[in-house]
């Protein structure tokens, strides 16, 4: 039975670049034979404190306890026989433990989505952005067996130094998310965004747009972001929730439109599209930034919408306001993309053969 160590910054089922990209195959490849053992660096106490805007004294300290934990992992690397790395063994700029891993021994695989090369540091950590140097990331893929990418431009930045790089895209349960149109409001239209006060800067993108759906469709319609609890926006009146694992699907299933705005720059063109993905899956009908992957998920018209500018954002949002068929009919074309390339389903075999690639 091949054991496998998992580095990662979160605990489980807290990260969405987790419970998307690897989480959810663990059962799958528990069946198949592999045994999973969890390193992270941050417990549920920590981590509120790590992404607060101040308590730097707090900050050093955990920072001292992530090195201590990777210093244990390391004089346990040539233990297993596949160490699976998650964006970063750490959070300092050093690509030490990758290195230590690689030379232990142990099978190193390395998945990670995002331009994580690039520098996107949460609010609460923005004066500490020296700290990361981001492009660390090209000797962590270098010092890896196999580098899953979450899409293709991401893979091509992972094969400048690591020819083999696979992709397989950040995936939704679909066997959890699920439909549940008897959830949404019969009495007016919600807007939802999903996502974290990290990226909530992508939800004001649109500011000038929704001022002008709400002004012209007044309490016919709502707007809902899910997963920054706490966030105000008073001009729109957004209703915002935190985000729950045991309330997260009927929350998408609340809203009528699910929107992604991203900027059109190198960061957004890393994105995997997993906003989207959630929404499709729940047959919510989807407007996207016509950026990046999610060319490739939409076919505008088809399964969802895309938009270039604000004028597009504001006509296509209209469309959907107005049309309610129109909203079922992309919406059910949505789930089907999701269920065809971009489940767990589709998807899972190609996990499995990544890690079988890697049994000595």
């Amino acid at each position: 039975m091949p054991n496998v160590l998992i580095l990662c910054a979160h605990r489980p089922k807290r990260s969405p670049s987790q419970r998307y990209r690897f989480e959810q195959y663990l059962p799958f490849l528990e069946e198949k034979g592999f045994k999973f053992t969890w390193s992270y660096l941050l417990d549920e106490k920590d981590d509120k404190i790590f992404y607060s805007p101040e308590k730097i004294t707090d900050k050093m300290r955990i920072i001292k306890k992530s090195i201590s934990i990777r210093r244990k992992d390391r004089k346990r690397f040539s233990d297993f026989d596949i160490i699976f790395i998650q964006r970063e063994a750490q959070f300092l700029g050093s690509s030490y433990y990758e290195k230590k891993a690689f030379e232990s021994g142990a099978k190193v695989i390395f998945d990670f989505d995002d331009s994580i090369w690039l520098a996107d540091t949460s609010p609460g950590n923005k004066k500490w952005e020296w700290v990361k140097k981001p492009d660390k990331f090209f000797d962590n893929v270098k010092h890896a067996h196999v580098v899953i990418a979450g899409n293709e431009y991401l893979a091509q930045q992972a094969r400048t130094k690591n020819e083999n790089t696979v992709v397989i895209p950040t995936t939704i349960d679909t066997g959890i998310h699920v439909p549940k149109p008897l959830l949404r409001n019969k009495e007016f239209v919600t807007l939802g965004w999903s996502g974290s006060h990290t990226t909530i800067k992508h939800f004001e993108l649109l500011t000038d747009v929704l001022l002008k759906i709400k002004e012209k469709y007044k309490n016919k319609v709502r707007f809902k972001v899910i997963g920054a609890g706490g966030y105000e926006n008073k001009k729109l009146d957004v209703q915002s929730v935190a985000w729950s694992e045991a309330t997260e699907v009927d929350e998408l299933n609340s809203i009528d439109i699910g929107i992604m705005p991203l900027p059109d720059d190198k960061w957004a063109n890393g994105k995997c599209g997993l906003k989207g993905l959630s929404y499709m899956a729940c047959e919510v009908a989807t407007l996207m930034s016509n950026v990046g992957v999610n060319k490739e998920i939409i076919i505008d018209g088809e399964n969802g919408f895309l938009a270039s500018t604000n004028e597009e954002w504001f006509d296509k949002l209209c469309r959907l306001i107005e049309n309610k068929e129109l909203r079922e009919r992309l919406g059910k074309k949505g789930r089907e993309t999701v269920i065809k390339n971009y489940s767990v389903e589709a998807n899972k075999q190609k996990y499995l053969d990544v890690f079988k690639s890697q049994k000595s």
